[in-house]
């Protein structure tokens, strides 16, 4: 494994800094002490901060020996999850209902020391924008970043993406061209009936049957109408409707969530789904509302920036430790808006097992988003190198 000497040097003070972060954690929008202590590590770097991109995002400027015009970023996430974290460790959440389950304490980590490595050295031409996300977990922070000028106020050629993933083994990567997380959409139903006494029906309009058949009718447009080559998920995760055994209720409620890996797929679903809705409710007589909404759309790495990470980790860490056939995930990850918009590619970095936790962690598995969760510190030099190398090479590399 070919890591930068400087960095690995550096793991113990950065992963003090990333357990700071995970002892404070802050939810979306409301990462200020984190971005103050992103933005004290960088400035003390002499690398100058711009702050305030969507609300709390922090980005930091690193040129290189000659400012030639090119320009790329690398992008970490920052916010916490509103859940309570079950270890007991030193660096555990001090805050009751929210917890760095995710890892993006490790991501930030990684790309400071990223950063230090890069200000220091400075070997390479052109400019690093190192971003700092806030609200990546269901708050769309990305696009606020957009939003608010990051790409007119920092070009940059391409952008670039990381997180940790359980489950693959530390030193190991994952990077595919074209999708490699899905879509995340919610929808909500309103079904209005008419109430009546559970033992006489048919002086009602029954909007629980009425669920119950949308719930079975939804199942068909994903065996029926999708190609069954363009993935996708569709979950019924809440009905709600009733309050006694013998009563038919006015109303119910149903929620759930869509996701996709093509845009196709999802405008197919999606119109399907207003249909089925429309006509099955007018069947038994109901009336319906249905809300459908898009939160994140899918993360499609380009196929070249792809092929040219795969070429970077394969120096670091040898070709065997670089699956360019990993399995996508039907999660999702607000990064996807920023590959629309500029050329990228986002890897999974493996974050082993679990048997890094120290003493004190809860009796779940280390999974993203289990309360038992902690970043593996033995990736912040690997994160590192890897960001760094990425920088340089791609600078470093003719234009088409």
């Amino acid at each position: 494994m070919n890591l930068a000497e400087s960095i690995v040097g550096w793991k113990s003070e950065i992963a003090a800094i990333r357990r700071d972060i995970h002892a404070h954690p802050e939810l979306a929008y409301e990462e200020v002490r984190t971005a103050d202590v992103v933005a004290r590590e960088l400035e003390s770097w002499g690398i100058p901060t711009h702050r305030g991109l969507g609300v709390t995002g922090v980005v930091g400027t690193i040129h290189g020996r000659n400012r030639n015009g090119r320009a790329l970023g690398l992008r970490a996430d920052m916010d916490a999850l509103p859940m309570q974290e079950l270890n007991t460790f030193g660096h555990a959440s001090k805050h009751a209902g929210k917890m760095h389950a995710c890892g993006h304490d490790g991501h930030t980590a990684m790309l400071l020391a990223a950063a230090r490595y890069l200000a220091e050295r400075r070997d390479f031409d052109g400019t690093v924008y190192v971003i700092f996300q806030p609200a990546e977990e269901g708050f769309s922070g990305a696009k606020a970043m957009m939003d608010d000028g990051l790409f007119t106020l920092f070009p940059m050629e391409a952008v670039f993406g990381m997180h940790n993933w359980p489950g693959m083994d530390v030193g190991t990567f994952g990077v595919i061209a074209g999708p490699i997380m899905a879509s995340s959409n919610t929808f909500e139903i309103r079904l209005e009936g008419k109430g009546a006494h559970g033992a006489m029906p048919h002086l009602g309009v029954d909007p629980v049957m009425a669920a119950v058949q949308l719930a079975q009718s939804f199942q068909l447009i994903i065996s029926r109408d999708r190609n069954p080559l363009d993935p996708a998920v569709l979950s019924i995760t809440q009905i709600h409707a009733g309050s006694a055994d013998n009563v038919i209720p006015n109303d119910a409620v149903m929620r759930g969530t869509v996701r996709t890996f093509s845009e196709q797929a999802l405008d197919l679903i999606e119109k399907r789904m207003g249909e089925v809705t429309e006509y099955t409710s007018r069947a038994l007589n109901c009336t319906a509302e249905f809300n459908f909404l898009r939160k994140y759309p899918p993360t499609v790495n380009h196929g070249r920036e792809a092929a040219f990470c795969a070429r970077v980790l394969k120096q670091i860490v040898g070709d065997d430790k670089v699956d360019q056939a990993v399995q996508p995930s039907m999660g999702a990850e607000d990064f996807a808006f920023m590959l629309k918009e500029k050329p990228g590619c986002y890897v999974w970095i493996g974050n082993g097992q679990g048997g890094h936790r120290n003493a004190g962690h809860g009796l779940g598995p280390c999974m993203l988003h289990n309360g038992s969760y902690d970043f593996n510190d033995d990736l912040i030099p690997l994160g590192a190198t890897y960001w760094a190398e990425l920088a340089r090479q791609w600078l470093a590399a003719p234009t088409d």
